[in-house]
């Protein structure tokens, strides 16, 4: 039994041709979890933004590596505090000296004494508390401030609170974000391992199409979709190759499928899935790999092929598995796009070995439609939106432009999707509704 008919017979109610968007992420899942990244590379932490992580890293100190001040102001010990004291009560306390940041103040306290401390600074032995300094009054070389203003052990970080010793600090499988690299250099760690960068191959498909540069011509269309794919995967920070346009002519078609299978971890073609296509570009995948051909409940992107094309020879550099994965998307730019994001781009995360929360779509975000929204139960929609932010309110979102499919103009004009699911109807003014938004996904 062939993979893509093991992972349909897997499945409750797999209808190649009533697929609901769920069972298509779960079929892509199972098909991506074979083909994940292994091989790994050592690389300088600044070149390491958006890279998989390939092992734990382990903390070799404490983060801090003391107790320190959390603000400027003035380290004491909290157990003069008396919380049954008076609302009105004061603390007075002998300034005895400074502590800096970069040097451990290294002076002797006694009863009632105070040093003053900056930010980070360590705390002196047998302080616990710091008040912040706006909470003061100096005369001389005392400081007075109220008692109940603040509580023992205040203001102060401990040894270890960011990280500690011998634990990890990140895990592998995360996708190594600006936050990231900063934790790691708080390590001390110049170099990070990481998985290579999955390698993913692209090209259009149909005599309609020009490339750019060419003369305009009656019935013919520029190829948006190469750029908009590059740049979908490029911002996910995979190693691209762009083979171009492919006419309608099958050994052009099987050749260039074959090559893309040689040199990538994945192939993503856009044009030619549906049925009663006049091209040869479902016949052509079909003769070649594994393949599957989908009619979704969706909308837009209805087409879709998904399968595995052999790879002849196997690359020298250990690519996953013995084929590349396949994503035959639909022609239409919108299409290409929605298909991307709700099936594409978490298979690929998967591929290049993110664990399971770094791999999963991004978060829907709850907002208010600002108008009424036609929708039939039984599909699931994606309807451009822009999103904005209400006062003392959930987000509003109003449709953004005209819907059709092949309508590139209304994807720029809108920041996120509004999801509507497949059981969901029509949507009245006011009603919640879930958005994807576009923020650090395309």
């Amino acid at each position: 039994m062939s993979r893509i008919a093991e992972i349909a017979a897997a499945l409750a109610g797999y209808d190649p041709q009533a697929l609901t968007v769920d069972g298509v992420q779960a079929f892509v899942a199972e098909l991506a979890a074979s083909a994940v990244v292994t091989q790994t590379e050592e690389v300088a932490l600044r070149d390491a933004l958006g890279r998989v992580l390939a092992q734990d890293i382990v903390s070799p100190v404490n983060v801090p590596p003391h107790d320190n001040s959390a603000m400027d102001g003035f380290a004491f010990d909290g157990a003069l505090l008396d919380a049954e004291a008076p609302t009105d009560a004061t603390v007075r306390l002998r300034i005895v000296g400074t502590a800096l940041a970069g040097a451990a103040w290294r002076g002797t306290t006694a009863p009632g004494d105070t040093v003053k401390i900056m930010t980070g600074a360590v705390m002196p032995s047998g302080f616990d508390t710091v008040v912040p300094q706006e909470f003061c009054e100096v005369d001389g070389g005392q400081v007075r401030f109220p008692m109940k203003a603040l509580r023992r052990g205040d203001n102060r970080r401990f040894a270890g609170e960011d990280l500690k010793q011998g634990e990890p600090a990140l895990h592998r499988g995360e996708r190594l974000s600006p936050a990231a690299l900063g934790l790691i250099a708080s390590l001390g760690q110049p170099t990070v391992p990481v998985l290579r960068r999955l390698r993913v191959a692209y090209f259009s498909t149909g005599d309609e199409i020009l490339s750019l540069g060419d003369a305009p011509r009656e019935g013919a269309v520029y190829d948006s979709n190469r750029y908009t794919v590059f740049g979908l995967l490029h911002r996910l920070g995979c190693e691209v190759i762009d083979l171009g346009l492919v006419r309608d002519d099958p050994d052009a078609l099987g050749a260039t499928l074959r090559r893309a299978a040689s040199e990538a971890d994945a192939i993503i073609t856009s044009g030619g899935v549906s049925v009663g296509e006049a091209d040869h570009t479902r016949a052509v995948m079909q003769a070649l790999g594994d393949m599957a051909f989908w009619r979704i409940a969706m909308r837009p992107g209805r087409p879709m092929a998904v399968g595995l094309i052999p790879r002849e020879p196997l690359p020298a550099d250990g690519a996953t598995a013995g084929n590349a994965l396949l994503f035959g998307l639909p022609g239409n730019p919108v299409a290409v796009m929605v298909t991307f994001l709700a099936f594409v781009r978490p298979a690929l995360l998967q591929m290049m070995g993110c664990h399971a929360r770094a791999a999963a779509p991004p978060p829907l975000l709850r907002a208010r439609s600002a108008g009424p929204i036609r929708k039939k139960p039984g599909r699931t929609e994606y309807q451009r939106g822009f999103v904005q932010a209400m006062p003392g309110a959930l987000p509003e979102v109003r449709i953004a432009g005209n819907q059709g499919s092949g309508v590139l103009s209304s994807m720029v004009e809108a920041n996120g999707l509004v999801v509507l699911h497949h059981a969901q109807g029509n949507i009245a003014a006011g009603d919640e509704v879930d958005v994807m938004l576009f923020d650090g996904v395309i």
